[in-house]
């Protein structure tokens, strides 16, 4: 079968390519802005890249269209259609259907789905788990939406999917093998506005957090607690919901209905940690079934542990192993990625890559990092954070005034301001002097350079390719030393 994915770049839709080319389909797919390392991926598949959404594309003839939920029937400023090649694609009758539903049809169908939700964790999360089940023999299949450095890959179909690598006998199927998929609550696509989740039918689900996010579509948290509670129908009652414990959201939505092994975690769950975020005791029902000792840290990481040990529990795992699997956990690509270290008047100046781009998500990474820098007796050590607020969300400014709270951690703050329309400056204003603003890489990157010195640790933080400004950091303090 020819699939043309629409959209193919995003992590998701990335990944979508990545298991019909390894199932044995003929994939090319269409994008704008591409960026690794999604777009690296893709290109190291042998995977043919189309830029834009020229209708022309029809001419490809392939057997369906695997439509992205970026594509929207949006028209520009002079009237003409956004996405010409989906208004082809209708006006002509053919094929196509959302990236969730053809996962769900060709790939998920007869296979044991553990889906990992909540507003932040899931990629780190879903590596874990997949990583676990690796380590311990499962060989499962897995999409996440990063690439987790144990595997260098963000999807695979793993033993008993199509085309799979293994042990591919349609027994293996039936028994339900493995998938670990990162659960969306994003909208489907344009044509199909339920979350991606509800259309995986996991049969453990891990709901890590929730606070409300993805402004564009949804009004409150309540709307969003409603899409969880969809997923929670769609569980089996042999399956498990792992939820975490600390979280109010979470409870108000286990209130409309739960009808599986419910298994919590955190305070007050049955699964918890003792010790410290880097090397801690797993206990279930207060008695200690594993140990943890890895390179990572924060309280963020050590709830994700125990969410993807409790996971893993109900495929058979036996806690101890989950944990000590743990210990070679590499990470995922873009989670506090170091890229590199310059030398300057006598001392290194850090630059790392990361994710966040929710005001908790860049609080916690910088917390983690402060922690950790204290840990080492590191104080005199500043943090620089340079975040752009890029997600939809915070396009419309809904959280700007976190934004303070978020960076609080941070010596000093550098914000691009690109493409925003609120004022980013009067919400950074309670920060005085520690916050400036660009509308432009260029001038951001000469205002960090300028106040950089050496020991300092610079956080770039974006859920894009942030124009590259990694290297362009890099470069500039090279060539300042």
């Amino acid at each position: 079968m020819h699939i043309h994915i629409l959209g193919i770049c995003g992590t998701f839709m990335g990944g979508v390519a990545a298991l019909a080319r390894e199932a044995g389909h003929k994939v090319t797919g269409c994008d704008a802005g591409v960026y690794p390392p999604m777009s690296d991926q893709l290109r190291a598949l042998g995977i043919d890249l189309i830029e834009g959404f020229g209708a022309e594309q029809l001419a490809l003839k392939p057997d369906v269209f695997v439509v992205g939920n970026v594509v929207s029937r949006a028209r520009l400023d002079d009237g003409s259609a956004k996405f010409p090649l989906m208004e082809a694609i209708l006006d002509a009758g053919l094929r196509y259907t959302s990236g969730p539903q053809w996962l769900a049809e060709e790939v998920l169908q007869g296979r044991h789905v553990l889906a990992v939700a909540g507003t932040h964790g899931k990629t780190t999360t879903t590596s874990m788990l997949a990583w676990v089940l690796e380590a311990t023999g499962r060989a499962p299949g897995f999409l996440v939406g990063g690439v987790p450095l144990n595997f260098e890959v963000s999807a695979r179909l793993g033993a008993g999917g199509p085309g799979s690598v293994g042990d591919q006998s349609h027994e293996l199927a039936r028994m339900g093998a493995p998938f670990v998929i990162e659960a969306d609550e994003y909208d489907t696509a344009f044509f199909d506005k339920r979350s991606k989740f509800v259309h995986y039918r996991p049969r453990t689900a891990v709901l890590n957090n929730l606070e409300f996010d993805h402004a564009d579509i949804f009004d409150d948290l309540a709307a969003i607690e409603r899409q969880f509670h969809h997923l929670l129908r769609t569980v089996p009652a042999s399956g498990r919901v792992v939820a975490n414990a600390t979280e109010d959201s979470l409870r108000r939505v286990l209130a409309q209905g739960c009808w599986s092994e419910l298994a919590r975690f955190g305070a007050g769950g049955e699964w918890q940690a003792s010790g410290s975020h880097d090397a801690f005791d797993v206990l279930r029902q207060g008695e200690v079934v594993g140990r943890v000792e890895w390179a990572l840290s924060g309280l963020h990481n050590q709830m994700n542990a125990l969410a993807a040990i409790a996971a893993a529990d109900h495929l058979g795992v036996p806690p101890a192993e989950a944990a000590a699997a743990l210990a070679s956990f590499r990470n995922v690509r873009r989670r506090m990625e170091l890229r590199g270290t310059v030398e300057r008047n006598g001392g290194a100046i850090s630059v790392y890559d990361d994710f966040a781009h929710h005001p908790t998500a860049i609080h916690t990474t910088l917390d983690g990092l402060r922690r950790q820098l204290d840990a080492r007796g590191n104080r005199p050590d500043r943090i620089l954070a340079v975040f752009e607020p890029r997600s939809n969300t915070m396009k419309l400014g809904a959280m700007a005034a976190q934004l303070p709270w978020s960076l609080e951690q941070a010596d000093l703050a550098f914000c691009h301001t690109a493409g925003l329309g609120w004022d980013a400056a009067a919400a950074l204003s309670p920060m005085g002097a520690r916050a400036q603003v660009a509308g432009e890489i260029a001038p951001l990157v000469a205002q960090v350079v300028y106040a950089a010195r050496p020991g300092d640790h610079i956080v770039c933080m974006s859920n894009g390719g942030f124009g590259g400004i990694h290297e362009k950091l890099l470069s500039a303090l090279d060539g300042g030393s």
